[in-house]
């Protein structure tokens, strides 16, 4: 079954920097798009970063660009989030999401808190 487990998120300073990691199975991972979403307390679940199957397309929320990267190994079947420059309005749970016939899924969340 398709699974994905996030990992890497913790607890910086405003300004510091953060690797998350989507390690996923149960699926062809090279012929899927992956996307990391956020969700922030009270607020609704919002789109961080896209990329393509092959790594070579990749898409950005505006808040994010120039500061975080997307990226992915497709011989690791893991996809990542790198985020620099974090400020306290970072502060979420990161998803990585993953859509297979038509269907989405998704892990289980990693907690990234920035203080101020």
């Amino acid at each position: 079954q398709v699974q994905l487990v996030e990992s890497g998120g913790g607890l910086v300073q405003s300004g510091e920097s953060l690797r998350l990691s989507c390690a996923a199975s149960g699926f062809t991972f090279s012929s899927q798009a992956m996307t990391w979403y956020r969700q922030a307390p009270g607020k609704e679940r919002e789109l961080v970063a896209q990329i393509s199957s092959a790594g070579i397309v990749t898409y950005y929320a505006d808040s994010m660009k120039g500061r975080f990267t997307i990226s992915r190994d497709n011989a690791k079947n893991t996809v990542y989030l790198q985020m620099n420059s974090l400020k306290p309005e970072d502060t979420a749970v990161y998803y990585c999401k993953v859509r297979v016939l038509r269907r989405d899924y998704w892990g289980q969340g990693t907690q990234v808190t920035v203080s101020s």
